[in-house]
């Protein structure tokens, strides 16, 4: 069992920052998942930059890590513009022009990525939501949109780098949370490895990602590639997922795992419970609506 929340702003922002919104959705579902807490967030894009996210870990092994890192950005012509060491994780941000996914690739053998992105900033640890934005402050994040994950852990250990968002490794950008299990997981991921694209986890949620953002890397809409997921995924879930100007949903034919939604003229939030979405809009009655199974849609801001 685990919980999850995603939001966007259509346009401009009502008096709620994004990552203040995640907050509060995912301490109303910590019950859901209390191992571990993960955000997935998009500030605006920088022509010619890319927002990187590395497990580093701790003390001479991070500053080893850290070394190392910077080396292997140094080869691919990624120069630094900013970093920064926080919790047990370091971001940079870097000028970069090249294949993205060969890029990603390689640094993958380098040090553990977090995820990759020209908008995308995925922050996670183990601990509550609040724990997590103790350290990371996702709190300040004031950006367009966000999805997040509580994650009890039932076939991995209790771990960072175990937690949930995943990236759409080798695909900038694009993040999944999810909720259930997808049983032809190994079936459908030697399908995509066949083709060459690299796994760096044993988690069905990171074949989600590949598996959407291969399909809009090929001209097919997001909505389109959810439509499909549906028909070419078993078992049961109900998943979230973000790019750097969209999010959308979509939910298994038995609808076994749970989802509400709220819609108004300046923002969608979308939650595994209808007490996350209480906690944007506190004291007020909301017009709440469960997606039937089976479906699916997206969001997009506003330009």
């Amino acid at each position: 069992m685990c919980g999850i929340a995603g939001i966007l702003f259509k346009g401009s922002h009502p008096d709620i920052a994004a990552g203040r919104a995640l907050i509060d959705m995912l301490d109303g579902c910590q019950h859901r998942g209390p191992d571990s807490t993960g955000f997935a967030l998009y500030r605006d894009a920088r022509p010619g930059e890319l927002r990187l996210r590395f497990f580093v870990g701790d003390g001479d092994e991070a500053v080893q890590t850290v070394e190392r890192i910077k080396e292997a950005l140094a080869e691919h012509q990624a120069r630094i513009i900013e970093e920064e060491a926080i919790g047990t994780s370091q971001r940079f941000t870097v000028k970069f022009d090249g294949d993205v996914q060969a890029f990603a690739y390689a640094m993958e053998n380098v040090a553990k990525v977090i995820s990759i992105g020209t908008s995308l900033d995925i922050v996670k640890d183990v601990g509550s939501a609040h724990d997590v934005d103790d350290t990371y402050r996702v709190k300040s994040f004031d950006g367009s949109h966000g999805i997040g994950h509580v994650r009890l852990a039932t076939e991995s250990d209790v771990k960072p780098e175990a937690s949930h968002p995943f990236w759409a490794t080798g695909f900038a950008d694009v993040a999944i949370v999810h909720n259930g299990q997808i049983t032809n997981y190994w079936k459908m991921r030697r399908r995509l490895e066949r083709r060459g694209f690299q796994f760096n986890t044993d988690n069905d949620s990171e074949l989600i990602a590949v598996y959407l953002a291969d399909k809009m890397s090929q001209g097919i809409t997001l909505k389109d590639a959810l439509a499909t997921s549906i028909d070419d995924m078993d078992g049961t879930f109900s998943f979230l997922v973000s790019t750097k100007d969209e999010i959308g949903y979509a939910k298994d034919r038995l609808a076994a795992k749970p989802m509400i939604k709220y819609e108004n003229d300046d923002l969608i939030a979308i939650a595994s419970e209808e007490v996350s979405l209480n906690r944007l809009f506190p004291g007020q009655a909301l017009n709440t609506m469960e997606p039937p199974p089976g479906t699916y849609d997206t969001w997009q801001r506003s330009t």
